[in-house]
């Protein structure tokens, strides 16, 4: 029986060399060290951190102002160059506008020259009217609009005043009378109206009551 024992446990242990002959050794990987830093260390670290963090968004809000302003500039810009093509559109025709005025005054000086019944003066006012018209529509068209104020109270933005006169039927400082009709191109003033202005007239003093001397 003693036998039979020992043999078992000789193959027992037979078995287990081989085991462990045949079976890897599993090793645990090395752990790793952090190398932890002490606190003032750190501290330092988290300061320049947060200074670089603050210097990044303040250039960061320095770009989107500059940004900002810029387009603001270019809208500006734009503005001014889509007004400046529609005011030289607008006002296009003022310098031409202007020489024609000079023809119209000639046609209506001498039309008010023109006396006369014959039918030479006849057909010469008739002529002369019609031009007139005709330089009334073309300026009807192109929104030159004509300043005639008599009556109206004076305007120092369109009236030049040529002269003042008392007068006991008019306002004060009314429009009595217009030597040259003024123009007004797109509201703009091409050339102002040439005018008598009224003022109140002077009332004699009144005489002075006499002191009777016996009283």
């Amino acid at each position: 029986m003693s036998n039979e024992q020992e043999l078992p446990e000789a193959a027992k242990e037979e078995e287990l060399k081989i085991e462990a002959e045949v079976t890897p050794e599993i090793q645990e990987p090395p752990t790793e060290e952090v190398a932890v830093q002490p606190p003032e260390v750190q501290e330092d670290l988290s300061a320049e951190l947060q200074k670089k963090l603050e210097q990044a968004e303040q250039k960061a809000a320095e770009n989107w102002d500059r940004a900002m302003r810029l387009q603001a500039e270019m809208e500006n810009l734009k503005k001014r160059i889509q007004k400046d093509l529609e005011s030289a559109h607008k006002y296009a025709l003022e310098s031409f506008a202007k020489e024609l005025l000079a023809v119209l005054d000639s046609l209506e000086l001498g039309l008010q020259a023109a006396s006369g019944e014959s039918p030479e003066v006849q057909k010469f006012r008739e002529g002369s009217e019609l031009t007139i018209k005709q330089f009334e529509s073309v300026f009807t068209k192109f929104n030159i609009e004509v300043v005639n104020p008599i009556g109206q109270p004076f305007n120092p933005e369109l009236h030049q005043a040529m002269a003042m006169q008392p007068s006991a039927d008019a306002e004060p400082n009314s429009v009595l009378n217009v030597f040259q009709k003024g123009y007004v191109l797109n509201g703009r003033l091409l050339r102002p109206a040439m005018v008598v202005v009224a003022k109140a007239e002077e009332k004699p003093p009144e005489n002075t009551p006499k002191i009777d001397e016996q009283a």
